[in-house]
């Protein structure tokens, strides 16, 4: 069986690890660029961002599966660019990618299928944020709707804090992913993710994790997008995941298939 990997980070290189240990694989193509991965299979130079030319890689080499790590590409829609002439992909479409795209999209998804989450608003303009604002009370979770490489997120104290975390948002810290907003009530506690495996109505929970996301001692500094992890993760109990996967998972999976984009792939809930 004849593999492409797309995607060059850490998350990659453990697809690939893995994948490299199949007895089913025959050739493992990876895109050129990180000597981990390039150590594992067949490197390639390809621009996951042209999707003809992906095509045109899987159709002269005969792939028989593609595996896209990153979101960027899923949501750019890599993924339906590869299943429309047939080529096998393991990876949401760009609708159903929108649960990890788009923060607001996740939230309405949440309100539809009565799933339990914070409460939240959604903004593009600074004047609308602030006075949401001040309907809450401290800490205050900003948060650029779009993807933000895990950066997105300001936990702030105050008001002028979060105040400010909007104006720079809105402002185009994060580029067009801070172009609307998301202000979410704060929840204290541990945050883990469960990561599980899904054809689009059914799941099977794989594994726990938890990776440390604030810089500096005593969580005081600003999110990062996760300096190291730890699996499994002590926190996700038998009983929080049965929770996890019957208040949240099959509830999503349930309404995703509804509207009409099922999730087919990794769903990751954290």
């Amino acid at each position: 069986m004849k593999v492409l990997l797309i995607g060059g980070g850490g998350r990659e290189h453990a697809l690939g690890w893995k994948l490299a240990q199949s007895s089913l694989l025959s050739t493992l193509y990876v895109q050129q660029g990180n000597p981990g991965l390039d150590s594992l299979g067949e490197p390639v130079d390809l621009d996951e961002t042209n999707h003809a030319d992906v095509i045109s890689f899987c159709k002269r080499n005969h792939v028989d599966l593609v595996v896209v790590g990153p979101e960027a590409p899923l949501a750019a829609g890599i993924s339906d660019a590869l299943t429309g002439p047939g080529i096998a992909c393991f990876g949401p479409s760009a609708n159903a990618a929108k649960l990890e795209t788009s923060k607001s999209f996740t939230k309405e998804i949440c309100s539809k299928a009565g799933i339990p989450t914070a409460s939240y608003g959604r903004f593009d303009r600074f004047d609308e944020a602030s006075a949401f604002l001040r309907t809450m009370s401290a800490p205050y979770v900003v948060k650029a709707d779009g993807l933000a490489a895990g950066k997105g997120v300001v936990i702030a104290a105050s008001l002028v804090e979060a105040d400010n975390a909007i104006h720079e948002m809105l402002e185009g810290k994060f580029g067009d992913a801070g172009a609307s907003i998301v202000i979410e009530e704060f929840l204290p506690g541990e945050e883990a993710s469960l990561f599980v495996l899904c054809d689009g109505t059914r799941s099977i929970a794989l594994a726990g994790a938890q990776d440390h996301k604030r810089a500096f001692d005593g969580d005081e500094g600003p999110n990062t997008g996760g300096m190291g992890a730890y699996s499994p993760a002590p926190v996700l109990s038998p009983g929080v995941q049965e929770r996890a996967m019957r208040e949240i998972i099959t509830p999503t999976l349930a309404q995703m298939s509804k509207d009409g984009m099922p999730m087919s792939a990794f769903f990751m809930l954290g």
